[in-house]
């Protein structure tokens, strides 16, 4: 991995991708990986009405939002979302880019990792490494490594809480997409620009945990 990701051209191409909760009561939840934001978080109410959200982002731009209509996110909602959506768009942005998988169990369901193996072969990237046909192996559970943990939810977050907290799901619905929709191409240079510095720690930290920088 550590070679690829020294070759400028290979971090480019790169389109990373993740899920996560939105709660009504103002809770993210990121599959137990801790959000880092910049306003105090809100006390959240058990069992509060949720959405649903994936998103990728590039070099260049978010791709998506996609809402899941299931309260619970399954292989098969994973399936329809990268069949339908989001590896159309992908190709219709560029065919040539690498898709990276993160960890959560719907995403390396057996039919998702099938149909990556076929569209695109050769150009993703998961957990799983030499099971499948996959460019390479990505570290599982490393938020401190992919961009939309270390900066798009929190991003988001701080613009779908600010107060008054949303009033119902659409409401919630409406202000996650403004809050995509506010990402410029600027901000993914500059997220880029951060991935890299945060690779170049990683190296000299020889592949450990790194603090929040």
């Amino acid at each position: 991995m550590l070679k690829n990701t020294e070759d400028e051209l290979f971090l480019r191409r790169v389109i990373f991708s993740d899920e996560a909760t939105f709660h009504l009561s103002g809770k993210v939840n990121r599959h137990n990986v801790r959000i880092w934001g910049y306003r105090v978080t809100f006390e959240h109410v058990r069992d509060s009405p949720k959405v649903n959200v994936f998103c990728a982002i590039s070099l260049t731009k978010v791709c998506g939002h996609f809402f899941f209509d299931e309260n619970t996110v399954t292989g098969v909602t994973s399936l329809r979302m990268l069949q339908n959506s989001l590896v159309p768009q992908m190709n219709e942005d560029s065919g040539d880019y690498i898709s990276q998988q993160d960890g959560p169990p719907p995403h390396l369901h057996l039919n998702v990792r099938s149909f990556l193996n076929e569209s695109p072969a050769q150009r993703w990237i998961d957990r799983m490494g030499n099971e499948d046909l996959a460019l390479q192996f990505w570290p599982p559970r490393s938020p401190d490594l992919t961009p939309c943990d270390f900066l798009l939810w929190g991003f988001v977050k701080n613009a779908v809480y600010v107060p008054p907290l949303p009033t119902n799901l659409n409401d919630l619905r409406n202000r996650i997409t403004a809050a995509v929709n506010s990402v410029t191409q600027d901000i993914c240079h500059q997220v880029w620009d951060g991935f890299s510095y945060r690779l170049d720690v990683i190296r000299a930290a020889g592949g450990g945990h790194i603090e929040h920088i």
